[in-house]
């Protein structure tokens, strides 16, 4: 049996985009991609969706996820982070099914574009690293992010840091993001709440055309224009 839990959070409210989490995608709601990627990647003993709603709960169990409580109030509003949540779940199964686990992989809901690749190829320098306690996709940034702008209350445009203007982009050291998709971590390190990217954190980059967060209906539409070419 592998020793590792797939967690997805899956709030049931949203404010940008209501009902996100069950927003249809090509035909499913987003959520069911999260669940099929998880349960075709082979990687989890476990598939556990985080939420608060009976809805999310019904439909997250018909694509093959297991929701065996919901989600208290106090960790479903708007500023919980997702440490809390993992551990969450951690204890539920510990205290409730004595059911342990070395991995924990916190999936986001809306992540359609997420490869099983990346989730094996993450996987694997979790166990070939002990000095590693968390392992996350990340895509680099477009444009220098040393030449950012800023727009002030007045409306005119002014650089971030005006120290930048004349350095020539390859001048500077290349930046990344957080791609927005999947975190794994040793259960350890969620229980205790250890951060994300603070230095022991490895990596798998993923090409930006198989990466966008979803949080406005723009982020939406174009994380379908993306998937239509990734099918196509």
């Amino acid at each position: 049996m592998i020793d590792a839990v797939a967690i997805i959070p899956a709030r049931g409210g949203s404010k940008r985009i209501p009902r996100k989490n069950l927003k249809s995608f090509f035909s499913k709601p987003v959520i069911a991609w999260s669940i099929e990627s998880a349960i075709k990647s082979e990687l989890f003993s476990e598939i556990i969706v985080s939420t608060d709603d009976q809805e999310i709960k019904d439909i997250s169990e018909k694509y093959g996820a297991r929701v065996p409580f919901l989600r208290s109030e106090e960790l479903s509003n708007d500023h919980t982070p997702l440490a809390p949540v993992v551990k969450d779940v951690l204890d539920w199964l510990d205290n409730n099914e004595a059911k342990k686990f070395e991995y924990a992989c916190c999936i986001l809901a809306t992540a359609p574009l997420i490869s099983i690749d990346d989730l094996k190829q993450s996987f694997r320098l979790m166990r070939s690293n002990s000095n590693l306690s968390y392992c996350v996709s990340v895509a680099s940034f477009p444009y220098p992010i040393q030449r950012s702008l800023m727009i002030t209350d007045d409306g005119y445009v002014n650089m971030i840091n005006r120290d930048n203007y004349s350095k020539r982009s390859q001048d500077f050291i290349e930046a990344f993001h957080d791609a927005g998709q999947f975190y794994w971590g040793r259960s350890s390190c969620w229980r205790k709440g250890e951060q994300l990217f603070d230095g022991s954190t490895g990596h798998v980059l993923v090409p930006r055309s198989r990466v966008q967060d979803i949080d406005s209906i723009e982020d939406w539409t174009h994380a379908e224009r993306l998937f239509s070419l990734l099918q196509s």
